[in-house]
């Protein structure tokens, strides 16, 4: 034990294992565990701090932050960062940690126990029977064996519950677009789409982030296409389903039960879901086991010593894994790496099967592993949970994805180049590419889908492809004239002379769906999607 190391202090701001001190204090680092604090009282006092180790309850705002001076490390145990501002403690240097694999089998089997109580209404039973009654027929249940669960999302958790419901004899189904045919036979999984999956299942288990696109993914009119009588559970993420129109469906009798762990608004005081005896509701309680609390904490500080004490970093959200003598001349190539993988991670939908990076020119003569893993963050991170730079390789490994790398010493077009490219030569599949390089130390793309253009990433870009023909340009400004949206670039380009045309159109605040809806519905736009970059 270093004797500097009583230099550092961590404040444990949550109620967490006491085996998370005893980890920093083995480390020589000292801790001290004010829970429950006020944000007035955590502001007058988090400035004396190098680390601070949260879960959920503790609020990390921006105000908290810009205060916290000596402030090197927030450790949250658990996966999601909701109450943590990733961006601010970016601004700050501070990086930001979390556990994404400490509850990965607590909350899995909370799955597998709420399927049960949602096909036998353990809840209401129970409720019934406390209250002198007897009322089997009121009851009937349904059996689990022989029935089919639809998983909307098979990554850790749905992978691990997929595989409980195996053995209970269950027909496994799984929606995930990052579903790989190989990565679905190793889990046991039949891979299809949404539509299929609402159809078919008899049980519906949500397993996937909250994004975008996945807000509300069941709301009413996916509802509408399930089979009469599904049981759905949720205990990932609250806002994935559409609470007033699963209330409705239970009522109609399109849903039959529901159990639900997560919710919209949380703690959750008032929900239409609470008045309907259908429906087996707990206080997220997915991760609330001893061995996961224990697993979390015991996590989260191993993991904020090791970076306080060696400067090592795991599961940050945002900092790759980089030595001193490399940030210099990596960093402008890391900003490249992540622009690159985040336009094609937006751009493209569907399963992945391979991943290739080309490195030319000088960059080729750096550190790669790095640029690598921030590509396949910005790549992945739209539709997987907790994908940050350094899990990302990992990530992808167990969703099957091939990962190639190659160098060489000179640029086919220019002096230093990153080629990104999914599903290289894949018959199968309609892959995507992007070229960048840098100008005056600037990330530039530079090609996309084989398309030469030139094109700095601004925060918010609409990407069009088209097919080549006269008045597109026109057309497609005055849509967004219409709509009162200034273009900033428009960066286009095309190949052959008549054939496909790209464009990437930056513009100066994000564009509503109507105006997206708009672009694509003109006479020969085949694509239109709205980019975001960080």
């Amino acid at each position: 034990m270093s004797e500097s190391n009583k230099e550092y202090r961590v404040l444990i701001a949550d109620n967490m294992s006491p085996l998370a001190d005893e980890v920093f204090s083995k480390r020589g680092i000292q801790v001290e565990r004010k829970t429950g604090l006020k944000p007035e009282e955590l502001a007058e006092i988090i400035g004396g701090f190098d680390g601070v180790a949260v879960r959920s309850a503790t609020k990390l705002t921006e105000d908290l932050i810009q205060r916290a001076e000596k402030l090197k490390v927030v450790g949250r145990a658990g996966i999601g960062v909701d109450n943590i501002d990733v961006n601010a403690a970016s601004k700050r240097g501070v990086v930001v940690m979390n556990t994404p694999f400490g509850n990965s089998t607590t909350t899995a089997e909370h799955t597998i126990a709420m399927l049960f109580a949602a096909a036998r209404r353990i809840a209401a039973a129970d409720a019934s029977t406390r209250q002198g009654k007897w009322e089997k027929s009121k009851f009937m249940g349904t059996e689990l064996t022989g029935k089919t669960l639809g998983l909307i999302g098979c990554g850790n958790i749905g992978s691990i519950v997929a595989e409980r419901a195996n053995g209970l004899k269950m027909r496994v189904l799984a929606f995930d677009p990052f579903l790989t045919d190989e990565r679905a036979r190793d889990v046991g999984v039949e891979r299809v789409e949404l539509d299929q999956l609402l159809g078919q299942a008899d049980f519906i288990s949500l397993h996937t982030p909250l994004t975008d696109d996945t807000r509300k993914i069941l709301n009413k009119d996916t509802l509408a296409k399930t089979k009469k009588g599904v049981r759905v559970v949720n205990c990932a993420r609250g806002g994935l389903i559409d609470e007033p129109a699963l209330a409705e469906a239970i009522k109609s009798g399109q849903v039959a039960s529901a159990a639900i762990d997560v919710f919209e608004e949380e703690p959750a005081r008032e929900n239409p879901l609470f008045e309907l005896d259908e429906v087996v509701l707990t206080p997220h309680l997915g991760a609330s086991t001893e061995e996961a609390q224990v697993n979390v904490a015991v996590q989260v500080a191993e993991q904020m010593a090791d970076y306080l004490v060696g400067g090592v970093v795991t599961n940050a959200l945002n900092m790759p894994s980089v030595s001193a003598e490399d940030a210099p001349r990596l960093k402008p190539y890391m900003q490249l790496a992540d622009q690159l993988g985040a336009l094609l991670g937006q751009i493209y939908s569907g399963p992945i099967n391979s991943i290739r990076i080309e490195y030319a020119g000088p960059v080729a003569s750096l550190n790669v592993k790095p640029l690598t893993a921030l590509a396949l963050k910005g790549l992945l991170a739209k539709s997987m949970e907790s994908v940050n730079v350094v899990n990302a390789p990992l990530v992808a490994k167990s969703r099957g994805i091939e990962i190639s790398e190659s160098t060489s010493d000179s640029g086919r077009e220019y002096q230093t180049e990153v080629r990104l490219i999914v599903n290289e030569g894949d018959p199968q599949k309609s892959g995507v590419s992007a070229v960048g390089t840098l100008f005056s130390s600037k990330p530039r793309v530079v090609e996309l889908n084989r398309v030469q253009l030139e094109a700095e990433l601004t925060p918010h870009m609409i990407y069009i492809r088209n097919n080549d023909r006269p008045g597109q340009i026109g057309a497609i400004g005055a849509v967004l004239g219409e709509a009162g949206t200034n273009i900033g670039y428009f960066h286009l380009g095309r190949h052959p002379k008549g054939g496909e045309a790209v464009a990437l159109v930056s513009v100066d605040e994000a564009p509503s769906q109507q105006v997206v809806d708009t672009i694509q519905a003109l006479e020969h736009v085949t694509v239109t999607k709205a980019l975001r970059f960080a």
